[in-house]
């Protein structure tokens, strides 16, 4: 069965790890992982942005948590 790019990102972090766009498209050739976390977060996912600093540029990582914050 095919599954989304969505599906498969919610998937992955469900897994308790984070994800980068870069990770994002060389994974599941996801080229705007901001939009897919956009869509996630209007169905009720609980996700945490991060903001990463490495080699002078600037990244969002995101993870999933709960209703508490974890």
């Amino acid at each position: 069965m095919y599954k989304t790019q969505r599906e498969n990102i919610l998937k992955y972090l469900e897994t308790g790890k984070a994800i980068t766009p870069i990770e994002a498209l060389n994974m599941f050739g996801c080229f705007r992982l901001a939009a897919v976390i956009c869509d996630l977060k209007k169905e009720g996912h609980m996700i945490h942005t991060t903001t990463v600093k490495s080699n002078g540029k600037r990244f969002a990582r995101y993870s999933l948590g709960d209703l508490f914050g974890d």
